[in-house]
């Protein structure tokens, strides 16, 4: 096949591609623009998942009529003039470089007003061609609409997930921004219902209290720490305060929202031993550092960013954590290190192994529950056994479609998040299922009605965020239902420091052996240990 030069049509659905991978992406670039353009309020309105129709209006400086004609044309930028340019980038996108790859990929209308002009300047584009050009009235700012995404682009069209899926990306996205400028008032408006407000008070704890809750922005901790060139600022939850997902920690570079492995592994190093295994902090973090020493170039979007010193920027994140959960009221830091000869006395059974009739004799520290089998010693971590009992209940009860369900006396208000109320919305279904009653009640607020039997009265608030946040983001049905599972055995199991009489322990070993797999909890760890007769026999030092 002979080589040869593509057609503009065709390198610009290229090029747009790389930039606009879903309705998030548009929202994106647009948000950015009006940042860059000094906005002190930014409005975004999205249907049907963004693909419909997207709307983000700013009052930024806006762009005079002769401006708005180039910013629709490619590397057409108000933010660099040289190559040297790129070593020193201090703005969050080139202005304007956007506009040409959405409008190459959907049907465009730009309004915007500078200051100079007497009336806005309005264009509508199609296919990346202006068929409409007109003057109109609204105040300085911009306002960028953007309607029927992908229509010429099945390809990507197809991938898209469901509507629900992409607003959750858009309310993501939206919550993201406004943790990194927590001096500009946000509004999220998805199919007409307002999904997120801030105030724009420059505080960076009422932002966390819009997009997290108010609850969990009371508890964060205040992070501030220098580091040569670095300086490292925000706020970042106690020990007592961790959430099942990563999906809670937020980092910005130069007040960018960037996705960094590195950054990551700093935050959970510095809560290492603080928190148990699979548990993460919530943590939102700027790294204001020499733009000569990053790369934001790394990939088109801009999400990912790159460190000319690793080690610095990680040593400097772990130090300034440490001292901030230095200065909380926090319970000693494990080592993790075990003892190697405790490891030997108490082995583990494969996961494969029948469990033997045991007799519970009787329980130590209020967590563990001795019990006396036919070779031996077994000590029964009482949550673990009895998630795992209630895991296969839940499993049970949802094959049969018969939950066991508790009426709520008087309905419980719980605030949530924005991802949170969007998985209601996606998975209502399944919490149906499960037994839960929840009613929408004003802004980002349901009221629950009845819950699964299980949760027993537990900490219904925490438990019902928590496993939103776990199956919100699952696109996989069968793993959503395997974590919300999980979820639910976790907060309706018996907590460890909980005495239990005889009677509570012997059915709870009873109920331990009926199980599909008594050795291991629904995370995997282990439900016991096991001291056998003959490791008995050679402590004590006895040979017959």
């Amino acid at each position: 096949m002979p080589i040869k030069i593509l057609p503009p049509e065709v390198t610009s659905k290229i090029a747009a591609g790389e930039v606009i991978e879903r309705p998030s992406s548009v929202v994106k670039e647009l948000i950015e623009n009006s940042l860059d353009a000094g906005a002190t309020e930014i409005s975004v309105e999205a249907h049907n998942g963004g693909v419909s129709y997207l709307r983000v209006t700013d009052n930024g400086c806006g762009l005079s009529a002769a401006e708005v004609e180039i910013a629709i044309r490619r590397h057409a930028t108000s933010k660099i003039t040289g190559l040297d340019d790129l070593e020193h980038i201090r703005t969050l996108g080139f202005r304007g470089e956007a506009l040409p790859s959405i409008a190459s990929v959907a049907e465009v209308e730009i309004l915007s007003r500078d200051s100079g002009s007497s009336a806005a300047s309005y264009l509508h584009l199609e296919n990346g061609k202006v068929n409409a050009r007109e003057k109109k009235s609204r105040p300085q700012g911009t306002t960028i609409t953007v309607r029927r995404l992908f229509q010429n682009f099945p390809a990507r069209l197809k991938f898209l997930k469901s509507a629900s899926t992409e607003s959750g990306h858009i309310a993501t996205l939206v919550g993201q921004f406004a943790l990194a400028f927590p001096e500009v008032k946000f509004e999220l408006v998805i199919d007409g219902k307002n999904s997120l407000r801030t105030t724009g008070d420059a505080e960076l704890r009422s932002s966390v209290a819009v997009v997290y809750g108010l609850e969990t922005a009371k508890k964060m901790l205040e992070v501030e720490g220098t580091d040569g060139m670095l300086y490292i600022r925000g706020l970042a939850s106690p020990p007592s305060v961790e959430r099942s997902t990563r999906s809670y920690m937020s980092f910005f570079v130069n007040r960018r929202y960037v996705r960094n492995a590195l950054l990551a592994r700093a935050v959970e190093t510095a809560y290492e031993g603080l928190l148990m295994t699979g548990r993460h902090p919530v943590a939102v973090i700027n790294i204001a550092i020499p733009p000569e020493e990053t790369d934001v170039n790394v990939h088109p979007t801009k999400l990912e960013v790159k460190f000319r010193n690793n080690n610095t920027v990680f040593t400097a994140l772990v130090r300034t954590l440490r001292d901030t959960l230095a200065k909380s009221p926090l319970p000693a830091i494990r080592s993790g290190v075990e003892d190697a000869s405790a490891q030997t006395l108490w082995g583990q059974f494969p996961h494969t192994a029948v469990l033997p009739p045991l007799r519970a004799v009787g329980q130590l520290s209020s967590s563990y529950i001795l019990a006396e089998g036919e070779d031996g010693l077994y000590l029964v971590d009482q949550h673990a056994a009895h998630e795992r009992i209630l895991f296969d209940k839940i499993l049970l009860q949802r094959a049969q479609k018969k939950p066991e369900v508790q009426g709520m006396l008087e309905p419980l208000a719980i605030e949530l998040s924005t991802q949170q109320e969007q998985a209601i919305t996606a998975c209502g279904g399944l919490l149906s299922e499960l037994g839960f009653t929840l009613e929408p009640f004003g802004e980002r607020t349901c009221l629950v009605r009845a819950v699964p039997a299980l949760l027993n009265g537990n900490n219904l608030n925490e438990a019902i965020r928590e496993l939103l946040d776990e199956i919100g983001g699952e696109q996989d049905t069968q793993k959503r239902d395997i974590k919300a599972a999980q979820s639910l055995a976790c907060h309706g199991a018996i907590r460890a420091g909980q005495t239990l009489d005889g009677g509570e322990m012997a059915s709870l070993v009873k109920q331990l052996e009926r199980t599909s797999q008594p050795r291991t909890c629904p995370h995997g760890r282990p439900t016991m240990i096991h001291l056998s007769s003959q490791q008995l026999k050679k402590e004590f030092g006895r040979t017959g």
